[in-house]
């Protein structure tokens, strides 16, 4: 096993351990966005199943021919013209965060009977570059997309702002879950997984820890 999978994977036993969570109660999500595949296919030999991309068409060149032995989650913004092809493509979906969106998926999911799972993301420091819906209107969006456009949404995710801790972005994201019923809590990165674990993540997505800068 690389050295760098191993030592993420013992960084979230410890954490999940700190809380008094199991280690099973969280997935790495290997972020292989923009990362060559002669560091990613190592992790993949390893047994890491499960990897985060961030556009439709760079995620359909590199894993078609793996698809079938990894789970696949789209963690960047889609475009309501990649619905069709997201998807057919991706296990989950981590960045529902408008209703033009929800419209294009709620098509596609009945056109190809075929459901992702869905994350809606919110963008919990309101920064006006960060897709996501606002902390304000999550709950109004969460109930558009379950009750008009009949999607089943499972979680939430969040990228907080670099310059702030990222302690209080996790808590708002675990709060806007837990008065929604939404599981599963999509936070934490390399630099402050740890941290998200505490706060209630379920995933945490980890890129640079595992593979190196881009």
């Amino acid at each position: 096993m690389p050295p760098a999978l191993t030592d993420v994977l013992d960084r979230i036993a410890r954490a999940a351990k700190a809380c008094g969570r199991r280690r099973e109660d969280v997935t790495l999500v290997a972020v292989s966005k923009m990362q060559p595949w002669d560091r990613v296919e190592p992790v993949l030999t390893a047994g890491q199943a499960v990897f985060g991309e961030n556009r439709v068409q760079e995620a359909m060149e590199r894993w078609t021919p793996h698809r079938q032995a990894i789970e696949l989650r789209l963690i960047g913004p889609l475009q309501s013209n990649k619905a069709k092809e997201a998807v057919a493509f991706f296990d989950v979906i981590e960045s529902l965060d408008r209703e033009k969106l929800a419209r294009a998926l709620a098509d596609e999911v009945q056109k190809q009977a075929r459901s992702p799972r869905l994350y809606v993301q919110v963008n919990t420091g309101e920064e006006p570059q960060k897709a996501g819906v606002a902390p304000a209107e999550a709950d109004a969006f969460i109930a558009a997309c379950k009750e008009t456009y009949g999607l089943s949404v499972e979680g939430l995710m969040c990228i907080p702002p670099a310059a702030e801790p990222p302690g209080p972005h996790f808590a708002l994201l675990a709060k806007i879950a837990a008065r929604n019923e939404l599981s599963k809590l999509s936070m934490g990165m390399s630099d402050d997984f740890e941290t998200a674990i505490a706060f209630g993540a379920t995933s945490v997505r980890v890129g640079s820890a595992l593979f190196g800068a881009r």
